[in-house]
């Protein structure tokens, strides 16, 4: 098997994606930093890459946006990949591990318009289109808005935004830390954070998963070193819950763990969760409070209390549609 040598720059594999390469561009960097060594970006298309005009839910793989990053890290010949933690499948890969989960940003979706308006301020006189690929996104916008006709949307970042300015649609909602990673300029566009009682963003939002090979010592040391462990315990939580779930990419699911003083002087764990049908009309919202070294426990008692609510019913009808 050919190998990234150990002696060379770290090699990164990444999406295309000018987001993708940024985010990439930022942990070798952190990377280069700690340990001393360059790094080199290796760019690549993944399955959802290849085919930006399909809706999420038409694609049968659950690592769409991670399938051929992951073969350069198996094959060796990268050292690591850099991925958007809530594009992760749930389901391990075989012969790797996430050596690191940096800091993670704002996970909070935002509203992006040329006006300014809030969701509950979106006008009512007229036609209002806002634009999502994400039925998770669509579930809670027709949920909140009935009147707002939501549109599907792909393309990165620029092209969205640009749909906005040249009035294709009216907004476009989207995860607010990629406009934070990548800073955008030229677009004349107000952008407005969703607070969690508004739309509740997906499990593992803002935050990146870096995987290495599992048998790869010398980069596993070096990722150990960028490691965040209170991001990475909330993560766990909120992934617990789309583990549970069995939800993958596509399924109306939304997910914020937080750490919270406890009574004692120590932390506490703190899980929002979410479960909808894609129309929004059964939607499911419950929290719930744990110790903060039980994220993993956390996730299955909330993904317990959705699935009694009614989410049992509605997964068993997304799976019927799905197959």
């Amino acid at each position: 098997m050919a190998s990234a040598s150990d002696r060379g720059p770290w090699r990164i594999a990444t999406r295309r994606s000018t987001l993708a390469q940024t985010q990439a561009r930022h942990v070798g960097e952190s990377l280069q930093e700690a340990t001393g060594r360059p790094f080199e970006l290796v760019p690549m298309a993944t399955t959802g890459d290849d085919h930006p005009d399909r809706a999420l839910e038409a694609f049968d793989s659950k690592g769409l946006f991670v399938d051929s990053t992951r073969r350069a890290v198996l094959s060796g010949d990268c050292h690591l990949v850099v991925h958007s933690y809530k594009d992760l499948p749930t389901e391990p890969a075989e012969g790797l591990v996430i050596g690191a989960v940096p800091q993670r940003v704002d996970p909070r979706d935002a509203l992006v318009t040329r006006a300014g308006h809030r969701l509950a301020e979106l006008p009512r006189d007229r036609q209002v289109t806002i634009g999502t690929s994400s039925p998770r996104r669509r579930a809670q916008l027709q949920k909140a808005r009935r009147d707002v006709l939501v549109q599907p949307i792909r393309g990165n970042l620029e092209t969205r935004l640009g749909k906005v300015v040249n009035g294709e649609v009216d907004g476009i909602v989207l995860a607010l830390a990629g406009l934070l990673r990548l800073r955008p300029q030229g677009f004349d566009l107000t952008v407005v954070p969703l607070e969690h009682g508004e739309l509740l963003h997906a499990p593992a939002q803002g935050a990146l998963a870096i995987e290495c090979r599992v048998d790869d010592a010398t980069t596993r040391k070096g990722l150990r070193r960028l490691d965040h462990a209170p991001t990475r315990t909330v993560v766990a939580a909120e992934r617990e819950l789309l583990l549970q779930l069995q939800g993958g990419c596509t399924a109306p699911i939304g997910a914020h763990a937080s750490l919270l003083p406890g009574p004692d002087g120590g932390e506490r764990l703190e899980l929002l969760g979410l479960l909808s049908d894609p129309s929004g009309t059964r939607l499911y919202r419950a929290s719930h409070e744990t110790a903060a070294d039980e994220p993993q426990l956390l996730g299955r008692v909330m993904a317990a209390t959705l699935l009694e609510a009614g989410g049992h019913e509605v997964l068993e009808t997304l799976r019927r549609q799905a197959g």
